[in-house]
């Protein structure tokens, strides 16, 4: 199978964790900082400039890849017309090599959308600078694709490149000519936003100026192209209100309107995330754009029908107090008979989902899109839990599994509420089709099999959490945290 790699300015020796990957702007990808980088294998050579006619070349010579003979997805417009295009509709999945998007990527494949996944591959790069692992072990986004080639002779096509480049994602835009653009490449740790200075500039320009960029490329390339942005529950903070689908009916001194939700964005990275939907939604009223931007919920699991036909298919699992979610965290920790760290009170609640229905809320998103001019908000999550609820599920599971689990409060790095009223509204994706899969004994049992299965591969030193929101520094740190 061919594949693009569309690599501007430099080109790095790959090793078997990290392949080559475009320029980026910002913290992660500069040359005195890769230099600094205490990693063996990441090796930075010399690069002479290439002339832009030479890449503009190379980007549009993406060899277009076939989906299997499946039947083709029709859009909710083509539902109601009873009418269908000759071809499969194209996706676009923007961070398609991350946790949520590679299930994400596999799952419309496998439903018969023709897919393309663009990625820079620096998540892989964060592992690398912090001392992380996935607790799986995650196979080469090129060896990934072959498998999934090799199992279903489907083609995912993959572009390899940083969408804070407007030229890589132009050049992208116009081989690929989306149906619709899945936007999941951001860096997408609050945690991480908040170790020093130059990683929460680098998560508010690489959320921000990337996703600014998709909306950019979709008004000059494709503009029937529907966005589905991935946001964040995380938006609304913990009001002491019922949080609404994005938007709220208020009457004030007699007058009645409809206005976006109030934000109360609780890190760098949460307001990244404020930034871009006020960004999309001034561009549907200004442009046209039609945009679904999905408020996700907490997201747990690994496992879906596609990433479980084959070891090399296996999406990641972070544990770790960077990335890794609160449920899988827990998980991990009851494995290897780690105390359950509840992050001071242990009240903060929040909504919580399996990651099958990440998969499934996108693709109802997609069927159904928005209709131009159109920015819609869906609250993306099935349950709502407190941590301490999350400690109580996971310690009543372990002791069936005859493991001795118990939960311990520790100091909470972060600025938040531990006690307080949360009720958010997510009708608008049950009215679409959502069929959840609600946490269940039999579930988290499967989860604590798995992480037992893992559990030679996890590093204690990373479970407890060393990232302060009050001690943030404004020194850079290149070694683990």
């Amino acid at each position: 199978m061919k594949m693009a790699h569309l690599v501007t300015n430099c080109s790095f020796s790959p090793s078997p964790a990290v392949k080559p990957y475009a320029r980026s702007s910002g913290y992660c990808c500069n040359v005195a900082q890769f230099q600094s980088l205490k990693c063996s294998n990441v090796v930075l050579k010399s690069c002479p400039a290439r002339p832009r006619k030479a890449f503009a070349a190379r980007a549009s010579a993406v060899v277009q890849g076939q989906t299997g003979k499946t039947q083709t997805p029709l859009t909710g417009n083509e539902q109601a017309s009873g009418h269908s295009s000759s071809r499969p509709k194209k996706v676009m999945v923007i961070g398609g090599d991350g946790y949520c998007g590679w299930a994400t990527a596999l799952h419309l494949s496998n439903k018969g959308y023709e897919v393309a996944i663009v990625d820079n591959l620096v998540r892989r790069l964060f592992d690398h600078q912090l001392g992380l692992d996935s607790l799986t072990p995650i196979a080469s986004i090129q060896n990934r694709i072959r498998r999934w080639k090799s199992l279903t002779g489907k083609t995912i096509q993959l572009y390899v490149g940083d969408i804070c480049d407007f030229e890589f994602l132009s050049e992208a835009f116009k081989s690929f000519e989306p149906d619709s653009a899945v936007h999941f490449g951001e860096q997408r740790s609050a945690p991480y936003s908040m170790i020093d200075r130059s990683r929460a500039v680098f998560t508010q320009h690489n959320n921000v100026i990337g996703t600014l960029n998709v909306l950019f490329a979709i008004k000059e390339f494709s503009e029937e192209c529907h966005l589905v942005k991935l946001g964040t529950m995380g938006e609304y903070g913990t009001p002491n209100i019922d949080i609404e689908e994005g938007f709220i009916t208020i009457t004030h001194n007699g007058r009645t309107d409809t206005l976006p939700y109030p934000k109360q964005a609780s890190s760098f990275y949460h307001l990244s995330k404020v930034h871009d939907s006020h960004n999309i939604a001034f561009t549907c009223k200004a442009w046209g754009i039609r945009a679904t931007d999905l408020n996700q919920g907490v997201v747990y699991g690994v496992r879906t029908d596609e990433t479980a036909m084959h070891e090399e298919l296996s999406n990641r699992f972070d544990y770790d107090g960077i990335f890794g979610t609160a449920l899988n965290r827990f998980c991990v920790q009851a494995a290897v008979g780690h105390p359950l760290t509840v992050y001071g009170k242990g009240g903060q609640t929040r909504g919580y989902l399996d990651i099958r229905d990440t998969v499934q809320c996108v693709e109802l998103a997609i069927a159904n899109p928005a209709k131009p001019g159109e920015f819609r908000v869906f609250n993306q999550f099935t349950e709502q839990f407190s941590v301490n609820e999350l400690a109580k599920l996971v310690t009543a599971a372990g002791a069936k599994l005859g493991l001795e689990v118990q939960a311990k409060s520790v100091p909470n790095p972060r600025v938040e509420a531990e006690e307080h009223y949360y009720n958010a509204k997510h009708t608008k994706l049950m009215e679409l089709g959502l069929e959840p899969h609600l946490l269940s004994d039999s579930l988290l049992d499967s989860l604590l099999n798995f992480a037992v299965q893992y559990k030679d591969r996890v590093d204690a030193a990373q479970i407890m959490p060393n990232v302060s929101w009050k001690k943030m520094s404004a020194k850079p740190k290149t070694v683990s945290v």
